[in-house]
């Protein structure tokens, strides 16, 4: 099954996330499939970057956002969009 969930970057105490389509078998920091975006917790404006037609092509094909990426594209407004997206097929 494939996640949407976040990779670490950065040193020691300066995080920062990639937002990755992953294996839910491999480990966090493991093999990826595709990056879909970035995520800064450290800066308060525009810390959030995504590639919304991967977002959605993911989605779309059954991946399962963790609970913090799903916080993520909530905020971004992608889930709405997925949601509404499903609702008019």
């Amino acid at each position: 099954m494939v996640k949407l969930r976040l990779k670490r970057m950065g040193k020691k105490g300066n995080p920062f996330y990639r937002i990755v389509a992953a294996d839910s078998r491999s480990p966090r920091d493991g093999r990826i499939i595709e990056q879909v975006g970035t995520y800064n917790p450290l800066v308060k404006e525009n810390q959030v970057t995504l590639d919304t037609e991967k977002v959605m092509k993911w989605l779309n094909n059954g991946a399962k956002p963790s609970d913090t990426v799903r916080s993520i594209l909530s905020k971004e407004g992608l889930m709405k969009e997925f949601h509404e997206s499903k609702m008019a097929k």
